[in-house]
């Protein structure tokens, strides 16, 4: 599928789902425009991908502007990274590069957010901007290192890592690290990435006192507990 520049899509745009307002068949695209929102009109076509459209209406925007959330905490800089539409993202990182550093109402990056998509061209692109990025927390605690070893994004977590060594015993407020995440989930490459990036991740233990190992346990990852009793590291001690 192409964009209407006719370059080809990162991602098969959406389809605008009427909604009826009124008597009349609105989009939402409609509503807001005729409503006179600005910011609803550029997040929904940064949402859809209308790349020149929105490449001509940032011209017009301050970075007050261009940073304004929705309802959800996204602002279009923030949409673009989820929908994983590095085009738009150029345009308005042109535009204000200081959009890299906004974050929702949780205090999620765009980094976070394309790292828990696993978008690895977009997550290049934001620590190329600002290898700092990486190091911002939400209010959990959680980095996008976190989130991408739990939903098993291997390269992104290669390439945060690759930025910052040291974010691999870097713990969220239940005191847990990326390798606690990766034991939750079932791939078994991310779990072997974490261990060759930081061994003494194995032994560490969260706020209740649990390892990797006892969360795979928990969890019936019989694949990962194998994993993590067949390295000569783990301490079996307090299992």
């Amino acid at each position: 599928m192409e964009s209407p520049n006719g370059q080809p899509s990162p991602m098969p745009r959406k389809k605008m789902t009427k909604q009826l307002t009124g008597k009349k068949d609105d989009t939402q695209l409609h509503s807001a425009a005729r409503a006179g929102n600005l910011v609803a009109v550029m997040e929904i076509l940064t949402e859809y991908g209308y790349v020149n459209v929105v490449r001509e209406m940032i011209k017009y925007y301050d970075l007050a502007d261009a940073g304004i959330k929705a309802r959800n905490g996204f602002d279009a800089f923030h949409v673009a990274a989820k929908q994983g539409d590095m085009e738009i993202l150029r345009v308005l990182m042109e535009a204000h590069p200081e959009l890299s550093m906004t974050v929702d109402l949780s205090n999620t990056t765009a980094l976070h957010t394309a790292a828990t998509k696993g978008h690895i061209e977009i997550v290049n692109f934001l620590l190329d901007a600002g290898s700092s990025l990486a190091t911002i927390a939400k209010s959990n605690g959680k980095t996008a290192l976190h989130s991408a070893a739990r939903n098993g994004h291997v390269e992104v977590v290669r390439a945060l890592l690759t930025m910052e060594p040291g974010m691999a015993t870097r713990t969220d407020k239940k005191g847990q690290t990326a390798f606690h995440m990766a034991a939750k989930g079932q791939n078994i490459e991310m779990v072997e990435e974490l261990i060759v990036a930081q061994p003494s991740s194995i032994n560490m233990v969260d706020t209740k006192g649990n390892t990797a190992l006892h969360i795979a346990a928990r969890k019936g990852r019989i694949q990962i507990v194998r994993l993590i009793l067949g390295h000569c590291g783990t301490d079996l001690k307090g299992c």
